[in-house]
């Protein structure tokens, strides 16, 4: 597993006619979330992208890294060096606003065992503009709200107000506006669930969803559900699997997540674009090499 471009190759090599598949049936390229290799990235960033490219990926979702701005770049700057490398930047992950841990939980840890320490990151509610200005400048299609407060009442106002202007702002920038979800926007709040409260209070025009299947899953809900209840909402997905114990993240396939099943019912959800994704792994190449693996055997 050390040697994960070679396991990617021999991967990669056992598939019909030993090419290289990276579009799936649904006309859709798979794609990476590159927070998957948080503190692997920054070591070679060029580097890295053109092995992401190898192993058959043809997208990107960005998000922050231990390195400033974009990977340690302008956002032109990272746009170009994205496509030398074979890949089509989509869309960009930022926060609603200064991140503080949900009650009771913790900082997950990173592959050295260690809790992740996160870099000083702009949000939206402080810096909303610039953020929108540099996502326009880098020519992606989605901004994604990775993250917002929803720990009360008046914090989930307080977002929802934010993401409304935001919605508006990137839509003058020509960009959409996505809501990335965790497990803890499912949890009730003085009796109301943040997410529903999300989806239902900020019209579709300025927010769209970007569903991430695992951790839906560990909140008890069913995406099935919510694609028929809200058809068409959900362009942008995050593709990980998790183990029986709803704690455990793993590749897609190595988990309980039905993909199938899900994956079938894409153009209800009105999904453009899948993102593979697998927080803190202990080996992120030999995951990322064994979820396309898996996605191009059930997708093709």
């Amino acid at each position: 597993m050390k040697h994960s471009g070679i396991l990617a190759g021999s991967l990669l090599a056992g598939l019909p006619g030993g090419k290289l598949w990276s579009w799936s049936r649904l006309g859709r390229p798979v794609g990476l979330q590159l927070f998957t290799l948080f503190g692997v990235i920054e070591q070679d960033v060029p580097g890295t992208l053109r092995k992401v490219a190898s192993i058959g990926y043809r997208e990107i979702e960005s998000a922050f890294s231990r390195l400033p701005g974009y990977y340690g770049m302008k956002p032109k700057e990272f746009a170009v060096l994205t496509k030398d490398s074979g890949l089509s930047w989509i869309s960009h992950h930022v926060l609603g606003a200064p991140f503080v841990l949900p009650p009771n939980a913790k900082m997950p840890k990173g592959p050295d065992g260690k809790p992740m320490e996160l870099p000083p990151m702009k949000n939206l509610r402080e810096n909303g503009q610039e953020l929108i200005d540099q996502a326009a400048e880098g020519g992606i299609t989605y901004l994604v709200c990775a993250y917002t407060p929803t720990g009360s009442l008046d914090e989930i106002k307080r977002s929802i107000a934010t993401l409304q202007a935001t919605g508006e702002a990137c839509k003058k920038a020509g960009l959409s506006l996505c809501y990335h979800n965790h497990d803890f926007e499912f949890h009730e709040v003085e009796g109301q669930r943040p997410y529903h409260m999300l989806l239902t209070e900020i019209s579709p025009d300025l927010m769209q969803m970007e569903l991430d299947l695992a951790w839906v899953t560990k909140a008890g809900e069913d995406p099935l559900e919510l694609f028929r209840r809200h058809p068409g909402r959900f362009p942008l997905w995050h593709v990980k699997d998790i183990a029986k114990d709803l704690q455990t993240l793993e590749p897609a396939g190595s988990g309980i997540i039905d993909f199938p099943k899900i994956f079938a019912q894409a153009d209800q959800a009105g999904m453009k674009h899948f993102f593979v994704e697998h927080d803190m792994p202990a080996d992120a190449f030999a995951s990322i090499s064994s979820s396309i693996h898996y996605l191009n055997g059930i997708t093709r």
